[in-house]
């Protein structure tokens, strides 16, 4: 092959469209035609877990050649898609459920498609942080979605602290390991207020618990529940008005509820009043003088 030859096809090269394609969340007949149509047309299905997205594809008698990217892999899954795409391959990209790079991998390749100047296309569908908010009853006007919490439980107290003050409705998603702990950590940290916990949303054993913080513990038994979980709690009723705040003894009662250190107590109320710490260091030692 010449060199002119090679030159002038690499010249006429388009690159490929990266589709992130909503898949369902657990009914297989939550799809969009539009997303059959995509998954049946690209060179490539990008997925996390090939035995789960193949039991999608077979369902609807599709062929697809697929590709993992899933967790230690995305980086390098990423540069193999990145590879194909400027090619001109084409490319599905899909998570296990739901759309792919809310709370799941595809964020990445998505960046790196963005700065590769190659056509990112969404195709829209299921989502379950949104799908439970519509059936939970709370406020749906104005909501933040918060994910999963961090695994270590002194760094999930402090960003429950820091979410108590939010006045939008809260999604959270949640393992069913850690469901009973989680409730617990935020009523003690966030305090009684409405809450719905969501499970196997679409599926056979879909349900839809509702009720105060302490009630839903009090309803869900230790190791009772089974599948993925929503948490919808409602925001904050009231802002906190910091200068009417005992700042110490605020302090005193962040540091019992979270077993917190001083310092660590006063840089997380700092963090929450915007309040310098040094103001607050100074206000507890005059207050304990």
């Amino acid at each position: 092959m010449s060199k002119v030859f090679s030159r002038r096809n690499y010249a006429k090269m388009k690159p490929g469209i990266l589709y992130l394609v909503a898949t369902p969340i657990g009914n297989l007949e939550d799809i969009t035609l539009r997303a059959l149509r995509i998954l049946g047309q690209v060179e490539f299905v990008a997925c996390e877990d090939t035995r789960q997205t193949r039991i999608l594809l077979q369902h609807y008698d599709i062929q697809a050649r697929l590709i993992t990217y899933y967790g230690a892999r995305e980086k390098e899954g990423s540069r193999e898609l990145m590879r194909q795409l400027n090619t001109g391959r084409s490319i599905a990209l899909v998570s296990d459920a739901g759309m792919p790079g809310i709370s799941d991998p595809g964020s990445l390749i998505v960046r790196d498609a963005i700065v590769a100047n190659i056509t990112v296309i969404p195709i829209p569908g299921p989502s379950a942080g949104v799908v439970a908010l519509a059936a939970s009853g709370l406020a749906a006007d104005r909501f933040i979605f918060e994910g999963f919490l961090p695994k270590k439980q002194l760094e999930k107290r402090k960003r429950l602290a820091a979410l108590s003050q939010e006045r939008r409705t809260i999604i959270f998603y949640e393992s069913p390991r850690r469901l009973m702990d989680t409730l617990r950590d935020m009523l003690m940290i966030m305090g009684e207020r409405r809450a719905v916990v969501a499970r196997e949303l679409t599926k056979v054993h879909e349900e839809f618990v509702r009720g105060s913080l302490g009630g839903l513990i009090e309803r869900m038994e230790e190791g009772s529940v089974r599948g993925e979980v929503v948490i919808i709690v409602e925001g904050s009723g009231e802002e906190i008005d910091w200068e009417r705040v005992d700042i110490p003894a605020y302090v005193i009662r962040v540091q019992e509820r979270m077993g917190l250190d001083k310092m660590s107590a006063l840089k997380l109320v700092a963090h929450l009043s915007g309040l310098a710490k040094s103001t607050l260091y100074k206000s507890s030692l005059k207050a304990k003088g």
